[in-house]
């Protein structure tokens, strides 16, 4: 199985472009939410970074690390990013290994959660991180930051100019 960490490191470099592209077209965007019950961008983004963390850490058999500071904005928050990037970039692939013996419990809202490890990555980590990664990207879309699917996932690649036909 690929390393969690692997694949949060592809991730946190999506998002801190993303954070990058929000800067450069308008900071106060960072404060703007899809709903008005719903996180702003900025919390969604460090929701995200934590949940890299969050995940990565019992799967590897560490205590659970955070590095959010006092610094809500969005440099701040970048550096919360680079700092996870940092510690999961120095942890080995194989601190993975023992995964499957892994049990975790944890708190989703107002629930007690258990799950083996790759149930806790798979079915609750990975879908927690894309969904507050994607709450920020699409509270960027919406807001008119020049961004796509490219953006998203560092794959895609479109010309300039390409948009789907409606």
């Amino acid at each position: 199985m690929l390393a969690p960490s692997r694949v949060f490191l592809h991730y946190l470099d999506r998002l801190d472009h993303l954070l990058q592209r929000v800067a450069a077209f308008d900071p106060a965007v960072a404060g703007n939410r899809l709903h008005p019950d719903m996180a702003p961008l900025l919390q969604q983004a460090r929701t995200a970074i934590g949940f890299t963390l969050r995940v990565s850490c019992p799967l590897a058999g560490r205590d659970i690390v955070s590095f959010q500071g006092e610094d809500f904005t969005l440099d701040g928050v970048r550096g919360e990013l680079a700092q996870a990037a940092a510690w999961l970039a120095a942890l080995p692939a194989d601190a993975f290994d023992g995964m499957a013996g892994v049990q975790v419990d944890t708190v989703a809202g107002f629930a007690g959660l258990r799950f083996d490890g790759p149930d806790y990555f798979l079915l609750y980590g990975l879908p927690n991180f894309f969904f507050h990664y994607g709450m920020a990207y699409a509270i960027a879309r919406q807001a008119g930051v020049p961004v796509g699917k490219a953006d998203f996932d560092g794959f895609h690649a479109y010309p300039a100019g390409f948009s789907f036909p409606a």
